[in-house]
């Protein structure tokens, strides 16, 4: 008879036992006997030393990535998205060029980076989605509410994008793309060809990706969208028959990649994540052979020192980094809730966060050697074709590649590459949505096909507002109010709740159980300090600076600012409501709820003994 003391759950080679749901205070021990060849087991079961009891580990039955691949592949897909062509090379430009690349780089090292690692390690360790994550400090469940709400509010205007990408690559299929000239039904009296449009006919002030009646113009603003149908925000009309049909091919596409989970998911990004860099690289590779690209290429990385003395010239590179990796929408913790327990996340947080913002440098050149070209045949200064958002990739870009040998291929290969930008970064944002929701509520997830079908009708149904004629009105209000002040606010309250609530400390031996190793004093600091203080003054900047909503020379009346700032405060008010709901709804003395609000679930038996940690000034000080 031997008597062994087995620490960490790891019973014996035998019969591993699953973990259980009560907790014990005894030693655990292990008895194992021979009898004639085959060996018994007796154990007892106690809370592992050192985790806490109920904390996810390797025996826990939940769902797992196929393959590491399929994880990095997930993550890197959400987090390249349509932004890293569209915006970061003019942010990039406009900002001073290479100069613009110093407050960029900082950002990433002292928030981007310890944030995107936190949410890694906070969802893989607990297991657990953007909501019921918030175990570990119970007050703070609202703001895992106030991401999935904000998640599900993206999805409502990002499917439209996508579908106009899908409208495009459609229409590419022709011999003689139908932006090219004037002379269709969509176009006005005032259309004019491009040839006929340089310098001297602009005049002073006048920029090109600004001029309106250009064919690939009024295709993008008369064809596609029909804007001249509507008299502003308040006139909608109708949801257009052809980009309902891309609209809901794309929710088809959203709904079969999600419905087994991410063992579905995790061969779509295969192609999906893939594609973009290979589209990318040959994009550049033509770009490059153009006439009068080195010019875009050196206004791209021309270096002007003089621009960091602009503060917006930092609220913009902190605003992009962090929208750029997708903290704070509950994706990475959804995605990370998948991996193996002992999977290595602090790695993944460094090469994914890191591939990202290359992505984002890399696709500059494949912008400006275009842009580049575009002044060269036009005549004009670079900055009278740069631009940013939809006019790019919707009109310059697409105008650019009308007049290339070959239109029609670049054409198709353009928009596949926005389309799969697009795509894996939707399916991101509904998983974050169905895991987060369905882990809070076990009939969802017993029900997963149908919990994911309704998710996609739904946000199906409420973009339709999105492709009406007045449709690009409703879309500018949801990009500036659904995640707009409203994730800055939710991820700075829960990067406060785990470093400061939770407890850098009691956070960091949570990392070492899983991976064998603490954090840095870097990391730790960040998380404390530096990553909250750079949330807080990104927040106030975001406020500071916010204006009306505009779109061109369209002014938004009063009333749509006031439904924006509806929409947001929608998200954000779940994080005061639902702590005042958990307050109330506990018992005990007022100190004892409080207690109870602030102590991880596993914990609130010795709230009762009194041994509670956040009340103590230790636990505040430490790092």
């Amino acid at each position: 008879m031997n008597i062994q003391v087995m620490p960490e759950h790891k019973l014996s080679s035998v019969a591993p036992l699953k973990q259980c749901n009560v907790e014990k205070k005894d030693v655990e021990l292990i008895l194992v006997k021979d009898q004639n060849g085959v060996q018994y087991t007796s154990t007892a079961i106690i809370s592992a030393p050192g985790r806490p009891f109920g904390a996810a580990g390797p025996e826990d039955d939940r769902e797992t990535w196929g393959k590491k691949i399929d994880f990095l592949l997930s993550v890197i897909g959400f987090a390249v998205d349509l932004a890293n062509v569209w915006r970061f090379p003019y942010l990039c430009y406009k900002n001073g060029g290479g100069a613009f690349l110093i407050p960029y780089i900082l950002f990433l090292f002292i928030a981007g980076m310890p944030l995107f690692y936190m949410e890694l390690a906070l969802g893989q360790y607990n297991r657990e989605g953007a909501a019921t994550v918030w175990k570990i400090c119970p007050v703070f469940k609202g703001v895992g509410y106030t991401v999935i709400i904000i998640a599900l509010y993206v999805g409502f205007y990002y499917n439209v994008i996508i579908a106009w990408s899908l409208h495009y690559l459609f229409s590419s299929m022709t011999t003689e793309l139908p932006w090219l000239k004037c002379g269709n039904s969509w176009n006005s009296e005032n259309c004019t060809e491009p040839q006929a449009i340089n310098g001297s006919v602009l005049g002073n002030g006048t920029s090109y990706a600004k001029y309106k009646i250009t064919p690939a113009a009024e295709y993008y603003e008369r064809g596609v969208l029909h804007l001249h149908e509507s008299k502003g925000i308040q006139d909608l009309g109708l949801p257009r028959w052809e980009l309902t049909l891309c609209l809901f091919v794309v929710v088809f596409i959203l709904y079969f990649s999600l419905w087994k989970g991410v063992k579905s998911s995790g061969k779509v990004v295969y192609i999906t994540a893939t594609m973009p860099y290979v589209v990318l690289f040959v994009l550049l590779i033509r770009g490059i052979t153009l006439p009068g690209a080195m010019d875009g290429i050196k206004a791209y990385l021309h270096i002007d020192f003089k621009r960091l003395n602009n503060l917006e010239v930092w609220i913009d590179a902190a605003t992009q980094i962090f929208y750029s990796l997708g903290a704070g929408f509950g994706v990475l913790i959804a995605f990370a809730s998948y991996n193996k327990f002992d999977n290595n996340c602090y790695r993944d947080a460094i090469l994914t966060s890191t591939v990202n913002c290359v992505t984002s440098f890399f696709s500059g050149f494949a912008i400006f050697s275009v842009l580049g070209y575009m002044a060269y045949k036009h005549q004009v200064k670079i900055e009278d074709v740069a631009t940013e958002g939809a006019g790019l990739v919707f009109i310059i870009y697409p105008e650019a590649i009308s007049t290339l040998p070959g239109s029609t291929f670049w054409a198709i290969v353009f928009f596949i590459m926005l389309l799969t930008l697009g795509i894996d970064s939707a399916m991101g944002g509904m998983e974050a949505v169905i895991t987060g929701l369905s882990d809070d509520f076990l009939i969802l997830k017993r029900n997963r096909k149908l919990f994911t079908f309704a998710t996609a009708f739904g946000t199906f149904l409420v973009a339709l507002l999105c492709i009406t004629n007045g449709g690009i009105y409703v879309l500018t209000l949801l990009d500036k109010y659904a995640a707009g002040t409203s994730i800055l606010f939710g991820v700075l309250v829960e990067a406060i709740g785990v470093s400061w609530f939770y407890g850098v400390d009691r956070f960091s031996e949570d990392i070492e159980r899983m991976m064998g190793f603490k954090p840095g004093l870097y990391w730790r600091l960040c998380w404390k300090f530096v990553s909250p203080a750079f949330l807080l003054f990104v927040v106030i900047a975001s406020t500071v600076t916010s204006s009306g909503l505009k779109y061109d020379n369209y002014v938004f009346p009063n009333w749509s600012n006031l439904i924006g700032w509806g929409v947001a405060m929608s998200s954000m008010l779940f994080v005061p409501f639902y702590a005042m709901y958990k307050f109330f709804s506990l018992p005990g003395t007022f100190r004892e709820r409080i207690a109870y609000c602030i102590t991880p679930e596993h914990e609130h038996h010795m709230v009762a003994d009194g041994k509670v940690r956040q009340f103590n000034l230790r636990h505040w000080l430490v790092i």
